[in-house]
This record gives C-alpha cells, structure tokens and sequence, in this order.
C-alpha cells in the first residue's frame, strides 16, 4: 500500500503538499476506512481551482514512466509549476508491502523526463542517480543483481529497467511495488472516460455492458441509486451493438440520459472492469448526483477492501461520522493537504456534527 505521497514544482503546487495514510487516529468507528494502520478511504475537499485534480495527476505520474498504462492526452500539459524557481517537479512515494519499506523519488523536467531518480528499500540504498550529470550510485543495485548491466539498459528509468531485467520472486518489494503501480487508476466521473493507469485502453468502453450480465447489474445498480429505468441492447443498421431506454419508443442510452446517468455509467465501468484495483483516485466524483446519490455511491466504495481510494468532492452533505471518520476527510487549501482531525484543537468525537463544524469554520486555518 501507499504509506505517503508528497509534490513540489508540479502545476498549481510550489510548495510541497503532502498526504500521510499512516496519520490516523485512535477511532473507534468506521473502522472499514483504515487498512493495515493505514488510510484506504479518504474524501478531498478544497474550493475550485486549490488544486484537487492536480493532487491526483501528480499522486499519478509514477504511472507515466514505470507503466506502460494509458494516459488521455492533454492530462500532463504545463507540467511545471509557472511561478518556480527550480527547473523540477520533485516527488516522493513510499510504499509499504508486508514488513519492507520502499521510498522512491524523482525529479522531472518541464518535457517530463527524469532527471533524477533514487530508490531505498528498507533503509539501504539501491540506487541514486543523476541523468544531467551522468552520475550516481549504483552499488546496492549490483549487489542485488549482480549479473545486470546497467551500462546496457535501454531505458531511460533505472527502477523500471531493473524490474524487467532482474530475476526476482513475485514476493519481491520491488515487484509488489511495479504491481501495485500498474494496478492504481484515476478516472473523472464524468462522461468523457479521462483515466489514467490499470489498462491500455478502454476500447470496451461501449461495449462490457453486453458483457456477462453486466446489463442486468447495471440495471440494478441503477435501481439502488433510486433511477428506477429498464435498459435493454438494440443491434442498429450498422451492425453496432447499442444502449438504449427500453421505454415505449426506444431512446438511445448515452444521448438522452442525464449527466448525472452517464455518470454512473462510467463509474459501473470501471468498479466492474478494474476488480484488483490497487489504489482508485476519482476526480469530481459526484459532479452531477444528488446527495443521496453520493453517499450510495460512498458506501460502495468503502466495501472496496483491498483497494486504497481517493475521491474528490464539493458535497458537504458526506461530511459525517455515519460514513467516515474525522482522519478520513481532508481540506487542500494554500498547498496544505490536512484532515479534519488535524485542522482543529477539538477532540473530535462520533457524536460530532462535521458538516456544521466545517460551515462554521471550524477547520479553517
């Protein structure tokens, strides 16, 4: 799992913003948010423009050059921070798989290339490298791989080439890490199927729904978030298989329905297409839901049990106790990333009203 994340120099974010999973506290309720003695549910808020989406870009860049995972156009554009003085974006994962600890760090230009990489597991350094200078220390590599010749890489990723190159059981930290990487995913919940990671591409998109009974599911699905609409698939003159509204005078499905509809739509998609998902990041989760809508959608999420999840929202209304807990929901605020539990000298207790407390002001800095 993800331990901790920071970013400096990346977008919106000249300072450091950093996210802490092992920062929790002693809650005796909803305990299904906390994995491991870590954060595995948490919910961002922030106002417009703080920087919620970017948070999820730069949490996910590790995937751009360890993975060979899709990345929608555009997502990466003016990668740097405008108003910086280093030529860098900066970050630091640390993982942690069973007993061992990973921390790994790298520095990118404003064309996205590494310009410096460093890897320590358990404390011992494995590598640390410049690509400006040419330079670096490799010793921990060679002692655990011995018969790789870093001088024949054909990479411009030291830790991805090492993976691929090295014998190494499936147990191995480093190839939990690149498992866990290849497995992470951040969608927006909206229509337009922007992803990034888990697969190459989503060529099922339209089409998983005819999968199975997956249309049935859906319909369901549908039905618990109160939209009470059959569904059924029409093969058109094309030969295309298509959605529609199984209504009187059929309605095609992604043309007349809601935003909020198609919403659920790509959301159904992924949660059942993206099974071993390790770590899920969904941007503007609830844009276009109702309240009670949003929080189904919350519940469901929390039965995700192998998965670490991030969504981002505007919703006050999931503001309480009765779905997380006060470690669990965060404010991004002025390059500050910081949970309920930490913005405020009250004890927080379950009895507590966070929606009214946040109106109030209560964890405003």
């Amino acid at each position: 799992m993800l331990r901790y994340f920071e970013v400096r120099g990346f977008k919106n974010f000249h300072n450091k913003v950093s996210i802490d999973f092992s920062n929790i506290h002693d809650y005796k309720f909803n305990s299904q948010c906390i994995t491991n003695g870590l954060v595995s549910k948490a919910i961002i808020y922030g106002k417009n423009s703080v920087g919620k989406t970017n948070f999820g870009l730069a949490l996910f860049d590790i995937v751009t050059h360890l993975t060979s995972k899709n990345v929608t156009p555009d997502l990466y554009n003016y990668y740097l921070n405008a108003q910086g003085k280093t030529k860098y974006a900066e970050f630091l994962y640390i993982f942690v798989f069973y007993s061992h600890e990973i921390k790994y760090s790298y520095r990118k230009d404003d064309k996205q290339q590494l310009i410096y990489e460093k890897l320590v597991l358990d404390e011992k350094l494995l590598f640390e490298y410049n690509y400006i200078d040419r330079q670096g220390d490799t010793f921990g590599i060679q002692e655990l791989a011995p018969t790789l010749n870093l001088k024949l890489r054909d990479s411009d990723c030291i830790l991805r080439y090492v993976i691929n190159n090295t014998v190494l059981e499936d147990s191995h930290p480093l190839r939990q890490m690149l498992k866990f990487v290849s497995h992470m995913l951040w969608f927006r919940n909206l229509d337009q199927n922007r992803y990034i990671g888990y697969k190459s591409d989503s060529k099922d998109f339209l089409d998983f729904i005819f999968e199975d009974d997956n249309l049935q599911e859906f319909e369901y699905f549908l039905r618990l978030t109160g939209i009470e609409e059959r569904l059924i698939g029409i093969t058109d003159s094309d030969g295309r298989k298509r959605l529609y509204f199984n209504t009187q005078t059929l309605l095609p499905f992604f043309k007349v329905a809601s935003s909020g509809t198609r919403a659920l739509y790509t959301f159904f998609y992924w949660y059942k297409t993206a099974q071993n998902v390790s770590f899920m990041y969904v941007d503007e989760f609830d844009a276009y839901y109702h309240y009670e809508l949003s929080e189904a959608i919350v519940l469901i999420i929390e039965k995700m049990t192998k998965t670490q999840v991030i969504i981002t929202s505007h919703n006050t209304n999931l503001m309480t106790n009765r779905i997380m807990r006060p470690d669990c929901y965060y404010i991004l605020s002025g390059n500050k990333l910081t949970s309920f539990a930490d913005a405020t000298r009250r004890e927080l207790r379950e009895g507590h009203n966070l929606e009214k407390l946040y109106m109030g002001g209560e964890f405003d800095e």
